[in-house]
């Protein structure tokens, strides 16, 4: 008879951020799979949990999903969790679920931590709707052209990008979608260097430029037809 394979949610900063299920489940399972060793190692030594290990990242998806597969048929219990957050989203991991899906595997999904509903609560616009276009091109002609597909988005927007990238993004949404737009960076959620920025695009840009910060971040972007509503 197949196993289980868990999908849980691991804090996105705060190690406190983490659900009495979350830890049962770690506590249970036959084997956790990480993404990186460093991340992952740390928040099991933190919760004193000593499990065989897999890990499963960018690169080596195809090969460990069917290593995982196979744990998962021999009758085996598998948590998969990310460096930050909810696994899959965002992160590895949605490979072995679609086999496991095929599969007829039975998956249980732990829910925990995220950043993206805290950036949209913190931002002050309007989420009855929203987008969530993700990570944008790392490469600027490319970004300039999806940031241009979205200037005429009425929802409010979500963007993700990496650390050390902030200022460059923040640049490109001001010239893009011009000086009127509101924007809301939601800045090392959870962590003791918590900010929660909120201003027009070009004074986030000049803001970020100044600081020169660098740290995991949420861009919460106001819908194009809030700017005609002021």
């Amino acid at each position: 008879m197949s196993g289980i394979l868990y999908l849980v949610a691991t804090p996105i900063g705060n190690l406190e951020d983490i659900t009495l299920r979350a830890i049962r489940v770690l506590k249970e399972v036959d084997v956790v799979v990480y993404e990186e060793r460093k991340e992952g190692g740390r928040l099991l030594r933190h919760l004193g949990i000593e499990k065989p290990v897999e890990s499963l990242n960018e690169h080596n998806e195809a090969a460990a999903t069917g290593i995982i597969l196979d744990l998962i048929k021999s009758g085996k219990s598998v948590a998969l969790i990310s460096d930050a957050g909810t696994p899959v989203f965002s992160d590895p991991g949605q490979l072995l679920v679609q086999r496991a899906v095929d599969a007829d595997i039975r998956i249980v999904p732990i829910p925990g931590a995220s950043s993206l509903l805290p950036a949209l609560t913190v931002s002050g616009f309007s989420i009855g709707e929203f987008v969530f276009a993700g990570f944008l091109s790392p490469k600027r002609n490319r970004r300039i052209v999806e940031l241009q597909q979205l200037k005429r988005e009425q929802r409010t927007i979500v963007l993700m990008d990496a650390p050390y990238r902030l200022v460059q993004l923040m640049r490109d949404i001001a010239d893009v979608l011009g000086k009127e737009r509101r924007v809301c960076v939601a800045f090392d959620l959870t962590l003791p260097t918590e900010t929660i920025f909120h201003g027009t695009a070009p004074q986030l840009f000049q803001e970020f430029s100044r600081s020169e910060k660098k740290g995991e971040f949420v861009v919460v972007l106001e819908g194009s037809s809030r700017i005609s509503d002021r």
